[in-house]
């Protein structure tokens, strides 16, 4: 294995839940990788919980800190652009650079003008909660995983490396190139944000009465606008594209609603069941 020393920059949820599922692996494989990180928000009294959690050390020093194997991106998507620039001129030359950012194409064309070694990741797993404290060792477990890389470069060197940790951890890998991946996630992850943020904000005035299927649609309304704002300004067109296409959506079903036309309701449901249906499946798989 190559890539051994890991620099982790951002250790919020996701990256600190990378940070102890890699430390949680088979000994014969976790002994052998040195994680440092750094995050500019965690206060000097907090750092050492990190050590406990796995990280080896907390470096603040960008040279040490960029002096390394894998270098993971998890800070919020406009700060990963913008540390491109930094790692071009620290890092070495053969470093892989990886980011868990929720947008890809920006960073990768980035990435691309600097000629970096660059493999975009996005693991689809997530919490409202955010921070260190709310991450899980086995948060990505099971969870899909999209790599913006094309497979069959992913079958040597550090890049089937990565893939191979990525697969060790649990994750699920998928393939997509950068822009195919943003319109992907702005249909399945930034539509459902903006729907329960949405939702939340136009019932609250009778969440008092409300049950559990309200709380079940709205947990994402949960989730901070500091961790939204980059995802949306990095991805604009395609999340505004898919919500002009929901409220169309919208707009025929209160229409089917107002026509008393139960017929189409019910191959509505009947579909939206065995979608369901399908995706309980494999998450429980």
């Amino acid at each position: 294995m190559t890539l051994q020393n890991i620099a982790i920059i951002g250790l919020g949820l996701i990256g600190a839940s990378l940070l102890r599922a890699l430390k949680s692996l088979p000994a014969e494989r976790s002994s052998s990788l040195y994680i440092k990180g750094y995050d500019p928000g965690i206060p000097q009294d907090e750092r050492e919980e990190l050590l406990h959690l796995g990280l080896d050390r907390f470096e603040e020093r960008k040279q040490e800190l960029y002096d390394a194997d894998l270098i993971i991106l998890a800070a919020p998507a406009a700060t990963n652009i913008t540390l491109l620039d930094e790692i071009s001129r620290l890092a070495p030359k053969s470093t892989l650079v990886t980011d868990v950012s929720s947008t890809k194409s920006q960073i990768a064309r980035r990435a691309s003008e600097l000629q970096l070694d660059f493999i975009g990741m996005h693991p689809m797993a997530g919490r409202e909660q955010q921070g260190y404290k709310a991450s899980q060792d086995g948060l990505l477990h099971d969870r899909p995983l999209v790599l913006c890389c094309k497979p069959e470069l992913c079958m040597d060197g550090r890049a089937a490396e990565l893939r191979s940790l990525l697969e060790a951890i649990g994750c699920r890998v998928f393939f997509m190139d950068p822009e195919e991946h943003d319109r992907m996630v702005a249909s399945v992850s930034h539509l459902p944000q903006l729907l329960s943020t949405t939702l939340m904000n136009h019932c609250g005035k009778h969440i008092e009465t409300a049950g559990p299927g309200f709380n079940a649609m709205t947990r994402l309304a949960g989730s901070p606008w500091v961790i939204w704002e980059d995802i949306i300004a990095t991805n604009q067109e395609n999340i505004s594209t898919e919500l002009k296409a929901f409220s169309r959506e919208l707009e025929t079903l209160a229409e089917e609603i107002e026509q008393g036309n139960l017929e189409h309701l019910a191959k509505a449901f009947s579909s939206a069941n065995r979608l369901r249906h399908e995706l309980n499946t494999r998450t429980v798989q």
